[in-house]
């Protein structure tokens, strides 16, 4: 007698569309409580480094539930903005966030390796805690690079390791040890214990700025936040107008 079971369905890829879809529901929530509410000012500085002009075309990748894509027409109403992801839950509860805000974003699934537009298409691309993600961040540069018009700004803000410091040791502390228990503990899902490997993993932030430049993009700007716990890189495409000169650090 041949016995049958019922398997169990494979676990979301670490990083994955889905593994952030089965956190959707939380991950406002757990992105508040998990940065002690420092995500959106983190936020806020990068969209501020955005082209403000009337009519700028931002695209934001990773946008997930679309906090940032938000927060470009929160700070430029005549804004248009894009948002790709690939988790359709995140995606969906992005949707719902806007319309009751009462802005209009579009929003679709997409990878940041492959990009649906045509060159130069942008005056601003950004990403937020998402490039540490995506499987081939040489080929989501070079997409980044090549859609972004000359004189426009590539925005990438992503979490890293702490440095040196004072203040440190309690940000690895936080950052190795108590942000993936808390999140495992909150969320109910054992696959968010990957942040925390997922930013060791992540290059320091003056390897990120090598990689950034060999796939096309020159870094004008990085700042270094909250004890270093967050990194924003600004970004041009080569061979454009002259901007302002990088700055290697400062900021809160």
């Amino acid at each position: 007698m041949h016995m049958s079971r019922v398997l169990d369905p494979p676990r979301p890829e670490p990083g994955s569309g889905a593994m952030f879809d089965g956190i959707a529901a939380r991950y406002d929530l757990l992105n508040r409580l998990l940065s002690l509410g420092l995500d959106r000012r983190w936020r806020r500085r990068a969209v501020a480094a955005l082209p403000r002009h009337a009519g700028a075309r931002v695209l934001d990748l990773a946008t997930g539930t679309a906090d940032v894509a938000i927060e470009v027409l929160r700070q430029n109403p005549d804004a248009e903005v894009v948002g790709l992801d690939p988790a359709p839950e995140m995606l969906r509860i992005g949707a719902d966030k806007a319309a009751a805000a009462g802005l209009s974003i579009e929003l679709g699934k997409g990878r940041a390796e492959s990009l649906p537009f045509g060159d130069a298409s942008f005056d601003g691309v950004t990403i937020a805690f998402g490039i540490r993600n995506v499987p081939d961040r040489d080929a989501a540069l070079r997409e980044m690079a090549r859609v972004t018009r000359p004189g426009g700004r590539v925005v990438i803000l992503e979490l890293v390791e702490p440095g040196t410091g004072l203040l440190s040791l309690p940000a690895r502390i936080w950052v190795r040890h108590l942000v993936p228990r808390l999140g495992a503990l909150l969320s109910g899902a054992r696959e968010y214990r990957y942040l925390q490997s997922s930013i060791e993993r992540f290059p320091a932030p003056a390897d990120f700025v090598r990689q950034m430049r060999a796939a096309g993009l020159e870094v004008v700007e990085t700042r270094a936040m909250t004890c270093g716990a967050c990194c924003l890189f600004v970004a041009r495409p080569l061979s454009t107008e002259p901007g302002p000169a990088e700055n290697p650090g400062g900021g809160s």
